[in-house]
């Protein structure tokens, strides 16, 4: 069997790396398999073509590959035999009442115990061989490096070092923070979860825009900010900050530059609001000021003077939303029910508890598309029970090397209809009512529309619709009183490469990191 093996590889041009290991491994699958050398060997053309392999050699390392390969195809082939059923005709039945198709007659009237036992022997034989081969394209442990390892379910890296809880069980020193977090909710109990809705919507046209409405967004965004800085009493009302004035008056307006170029100290201009200024923008001079941060497009407060009507002389930057002494300003209701006095209840027998399991992928490793992290991510999720599951794109990633060699044979909408809603749904069946999950698109998902802001997906789950959910990308939520923002996209990183700073001279620490942070939130109007 080896040497006729060994003769249909050379025979198609291929090489051996460890010819004996390799020899003793391909008997292996064709007795396994049922096949004969010849089909072997087509199978691996199959398979060489698919993974365009470099080389026409047969490596041993490569075996594992192949036989996932034949495994797929062996059950490929006996679901299709399963469907292919017979269905007959009127001339089938007339065949058979003249007596002309004796066969068949025969074999329709047969016992079918005989080759119902032969199927069960035929799928037996082939369980006994890949008894552990799992479905939906899943992997056993030990066919993947993945699989493979060891050290499951263990914090390989920190960002940061979190609090100690009180109280904390130290009976069980395997048991980490985020583990004693979770288990403080009782399993069962559902959270209160509003999806805060935003454009765009699903289906939505995009890459289509009038400047009359980019040019009311601006002017809406800030308008707000305005509002909110008079409204919080700390400052006086803004005026029109082009005009010229000795006086030290207080503007608000978007940080520009004056050419396409990066942002710096001499190019910063403030563009103002239609309303108090119309629209016009002033230099601003940033020389009077100890410390600042800024980036283009960035809305402020800002307190000076403009002395010739042409350069606005700040001494003071207000990037943050003040505190409202009240809630007069119009804001919509989702925003106006945080500031109500109503709902800003201390009392400890009114707050609830929350446990969120956040994760954001890709969910699979970079040599297959078995999404093996997944899974251990489902079964984590249902030992710690928590109320709500997020996860964050991308799902489908575009950048992963199977995708980009074009070696699959699903669409992307099937691929994420099996591999990530159908576990989604076996998820929340397992765990019940309480449990809730929300996905977050990102624009590397390959079967998703690739612009940002971005849709969120189009999830149709009629038994689960209520459980499962999807926000836009970036997109917010409210769960049992916690505000959530999620976005798939690093506009820190995007902000830094933008942003301009000065430090204090006095050499006092400047974290950088949070002071991107705060940026993020103090633009949320």
């Amino acid at each position: 069997m080896e040497e006729e093996i060994k003769a249909e590889f050379l025979k198609s041009g291929f090489t051996f790396d460890e010819e004996e290991e390799v020899l003793k491994k391909c008997v292996a699958f064709c007795i396994n398999c049922k096949l004969s050398a010849s089909d072997l060997v087509s199978s691996w053309e199959v398979y060489y073509l698919n993974r365009q392999l470099d080389e026409p050699v047969v490596y041993n390392a490569q075996m594992d590959g192949f036989l996932i390969y034949l495994q797929d195809e062996l059950r490929d082939a006996a679901v299709k035999e399963e469907q292919q059923l017979h269905v007959y005709s009127m001339l089938d039945v007339s065949g058979i009442l003249n007596g002309d198709e004796q066969d068949t007659k025969d074999e329709i009237l047969r016992t079918p115990t005989k080759s119902g036992q032969s199927k069960v022997e035929a799928n037996d034989s082939m369980h006994y061989t890949f008894e552990d081969y799992p479905t939906s394209r899943g992997r056993a442990e030990t066919d993947t490096p993945y699989g493979r390892r060891k050290n499951k379910f263990v914090i390989q890296q920190t960002g940061c070092d979190l609090p100690a809880l009180e109280g904390r069980r130290t009976d069980h020193g395997d048991d980490n923070l985020e583990d004693d977090i979770i288990s403080r909710v009782r399993p069962g109990k559902r959270c209160s979860l509003q999806v805060h809705g935003s454009k765009p919507e699903p289906g939505c046209r995009f890459m289509y825009e009038r400047i009359e409405d980019r040019v009311n967004h601006l002017e809406n965004r800030i308008l707000k900010h305005a509002a909110v800085c008079h409204a919080s009493g700390l400052y006086d009302e803004p005026t029109d900050a082009t005009i010229a004035s000795q006086k030290s008056i207080m503007a608000v307006g978007m940080i520009c530059c004056d050419g396409e170029g990066r942002l710096n100290e001499k190019s910063t201009l403030l563009q103002c609001s239609a309303e108090h200024s119309g629209g016009q923008r002033v230099r601003l001079d940033l020389q009077k000021l100890r410390q600042f941060s800024i980036f283009p497009g960035q809305v402020v407060g800002v307190e000076g003077n403009n002395p010739s009507g042409h350069c606005f002389v700040a001494s003071k930057i207000i990037d943050y939303i003040p505190c409202l002494k009240s809630s007069s300003v119009n804001f919509p209701p989702a925003k106006k029910q945080d500031l109500d006095p109503e709902f800003a209840s201390t009392d400890e027998e009114n707050i609830s508890e929350l446990s969120m399991i956040i994760a954001a992928g890709p969910f699979t490793t970079i040599d297959n598309l078995y999404f093996e992290p997944l899974s251990d991510l489902l079964a984590y999720a249902r030992r710690k029970l928590p109320q709500l599951l997020v996860l964050m794109g991308p799902f489908i990633d575009s950048e992963h090397s199977e995708i980009q060699k074009c070696s699959i044979h699903k669409t992307f909408d099937e691929i994420f209809q099996l591999e990530i809603l159908k576990k989604l749904q076996d998820y929340v069946e397992y765990m019940g009512s309480s449990a809730r999950v929300l996905l977050v698109p990102s624009t590397r998902d390959a079967h998703h529309d690739f612009v940002f802001p971005q849709p969120p997906f189009d999830v149709q789950l009629h038994d689960v619709t209520h459980q499962i959910l999807s926000l836009t990308n970036p997109g917010t939520f409210n769960a049992n009183e916690v505000n959530v923002g999620c976005c798939t996209v690093d506009i820190l990183k995007h902000i830094s490469a933008e942003m301009v700073s000065r430090k204090p001279a006095d050499g006092l620490p400047w974290d950088g990191r949070s002071k991107l942070a705060n940026h993020i939130i103090a633009q949320r109007r």
